[in-house]
């Protein structure tokens, strides 16, 4: 295995065995895993303009790697000048003394340094990027490497532990001069993270790191880690953001959770952010925002599944697979009259058990409890905490369903206290 602190420095020979350079950086051809080394850049050549751009010698055309030196198997005059490319990530620049996500202990971390394994392939050589280096062991080869004979170095490593991580589950966060990030080699790995992790994470970043992460999150996961985070951070994630960029991520949070957001931003930025929503979304949002937080109605949400009461266990069933986007925590079933009044509520539990021509109506549970959107927040634990509920419908002053208070809204509540 080879260390890009190594390669660093070594000197460079052209197939005339004439010491021409050293080499400079590594760059990497993005898109395979795991990622090759592409081109080798070399130190100015003796003699060649330092403005003009470094030369670049293809990994097919070099001889040999050894840890003393690098041979080539084209002469000096044959080397041609490198030109940026976006798909290339060069290895010193864009990953070095970097910040990264490690996606499986689910924190941030800081790259000293990075395992290239070798391959013969094709008659040449080949670098792929195998392994980040995070430990001490990195960070010593920075701090001594040159200094010492390297076998030397090498047997202090053997007593310090190994601190690693594959390329595979890197997720690498650069935030370019136009703002931009790369998320090496995809999102798909964050995205697959529990939205609690992703914030934690989140939560451990740099303001620009976070934003350049929202940014290139999809709405779905954003949304979800954004509902996560503290709330205070979130104002400062979505005020960093562009308009319409935070308008869909706020589509995608349940509507409490949006409601709280917005409210705790000044009052021009929700106004802006407000006329990017969809109109409806804008509304439900709206109307929640107008409750006190501290009442039912500032807890609930309106997301939220309820069905005629006249309804069988069959149609129940079928209403249900049909919703795209159940609730988040879909445990419950609302029963409606035809004026949208609540007379009751079945647990999913026992629509799953349920014999199909079973009517809704006898398998509610008794007894019937709700609350008005003014009542205070306490009136509301208390219920939930005596009855042992999941969800507290929230009626208005006719009876009709407005919104219901999880148990989970609750828990980050008193968390809070």
């Amino acid at each position: 295995m080879f260390y890009l602190t190594e390669i660093l420095g070594l000197p460079v020979y052209d197939s005339s065995g004439a010491k021409i350079g050293k080499v400079a950086e590594l760059a990497v051809a993005l898109g395979a895993q795991p990622p090759r080394v592409k081109l080798i850049l070399l130190s100015p050549l003796p003699g060649r303009d330092k403005s003009q751009p470094a030369p670049a010698v293809p990994i097919e055309d070099v001889a040999a790697f050894s840890p003393a030196r690098l041979r080539l198997k084209i002469l000096k005059a044959e080397i041609a000048s490198f030109h940026p490319d976006e798909g290339l990530l060069l290895l010193k620049k864009d990953l070095l003394d970097q910040q990264i996500i490690d996606v499986h202990g689910r924190k941030v971390v800081r790259v000293n340094d990075l395992a290239l394994e070798p391959r013969a392939v094709n008659h040449h050589s080949e670098l792929l990027v195998w392994e980040v280096d995070i430990g001490l062991r990195g960070a010593l080869r920075r701090l001594l490497g040159g200094a010492v004979p390297r076998a030397w170095l090498r047997k202090l490593e053997a007593h310090v532990k190994t601190a690693t991580i594959p390329w595979e589950v890197v997720n690498l966060i650069e935030v370019d001069p136009l703002r931009r990030v790369k998320l090496n080699i995809s999102h798909d790995l964050l995205a697959k993270l529990h939205p609690a992790d992703l914030a934690d994470i989140v939560e451990d970043l740099p303001h620009k790191e976070r934003q350049a992460i929202f940014t290139a999150l999809d709405d779905v996961t954003a949304a979800e880690a954004l509902s996560e985070v503290d709330p205070r951070m979130q104002v400062s994630i979505v005020e960093s953001l562009e308009a319409s960029r935070a308008a869909d991520i706020v589509e995608e949070m349940p509507p409490d959770a949006a409601a709280d957001l917005l409210g705790d931003m000044s009052e021009e930025t929700s106004s802006e952010l407000m006329n990017e929503l969809d109109q409806q979304d804008a509304e439900e949002i709206g109307e929640l925002m107008e409750f006190h937080d501290k009442s039912a109605g500032g807890l609930m949400t309106t997301d939220y599944v309820a069905i005629p009461s006249t309804a069988d266990v069959h149609a129940a069933r079928y209403v249900i697979g049909g919703i795209p986007d159940l609730p988040e925590n879909f445990n419950t079933i609302f029963l409606v009259d035809e004026s949208g009044r609540y007379v009751g509520s079945v647990p999913l539990s026992k629509l799953v058990v349920a014999a199909t021509s079973e009517k809704l109506a006898d398998l509610k549970s008794e007894p019937l409890l709700s609350v008005p959107p003014g009542s205070a927040e306490d009136e509301v634990f208390e219920l939930i905490d005596k009855y042992n509920l999941l969800t507290l419908p929230v009626v208005d002053e006719e009876g009709v369903l407005i919104g219901v208070v999880t148990v989970d809204d609750v828990v980050s509540v008193l968390r809070k206290k």
